[in-house]
């Protein structure tokens, strides 16, 4: 649930996209749709309702998404205040850097990796797997942060607002089998022990 919400924004900054040009009228109230540049506004106004929305349901505010708002913020704002759109086309490679830097930098930091100290306290896996689980979450960071700035720089546009759009999904979904993989047979392991005891 929690990662279908983080899509929203995501689709609605490529939903208005698609009416760069247009214009509508509300109760004698104009506006025209102004490609990348309006689709940012609605991307900021998005992520900062969905901190607000997380929050309530939860009671907290998770840091990953307060990071993720910050840099929304920062290079959704630097893309309105130039208005030069490669502000926000650089805003997911530099935020998926910093993660993998943050999670490939605390394997050689303290006892736990990023990844343990997140999830540890909900699954109990061996080391290694926690290591393994660690450098792909790292490696996903580095090639999405990459991927984003090469098709950023080679291709239009319009080609880069669909690939962030459907590579959010494609890229999510990848990731998730792929921990599921490493992680599942480890959980049944547990359940057994459990049954044992």
């Amino acid at each position: 649930m929690k990662q279908i919400a983080e899509f929203i924004p995501i689709a609605l900054f490529f939903i208005v996209y698609q009416f760069d040009g247009q214009s509508i009228s509300l109760f004698g109230w104009n506006y025209h749709f102004d490609g990348i540049y309006s689709a940012t506004a609605v991307l900021m106004i998005a992520t900062v309702l969905q901190v607000v929305f997380t929050y309530a349901l939860t009671r907290r505010f998770e840091k990953r998404l307060m990071w993720l708002a910050a840099a929304v913020l920062i290079f959704g704002g630097a893309t309105l205040f130039f208005h030069n759109q490669m502000f926000i086309q650089w805003k997911p490679t530099i935020f998926n850097w910093a993660l993998a830097l943050a999670f490939g930098g605390s394997q050689f930091i303290g006892e736990k990796n990023l990844m343990q100290r997140t999830l540890g306290s909900q699954i109990h896996l061996p080391r290694p797997i926690w290591t393994k689980l660690n450098l792909l979450w790292t490696a996903n960071f580095l090639i999405v942060g990459g991927l984003n700035i090469f098709v950023a720089y080679s291709f239009s546009e319009a080609t880069w607002v669909s690939y962030k759009m459907y590579s959010a999904i494609g890229f999510t979904l990848v990731l998730t089998i792929l921990t599921a993989v490493l992680v599942s047979p480890h959980l049944k392991e547990g359940a057994a022990e459990e049954q044992q005891l």
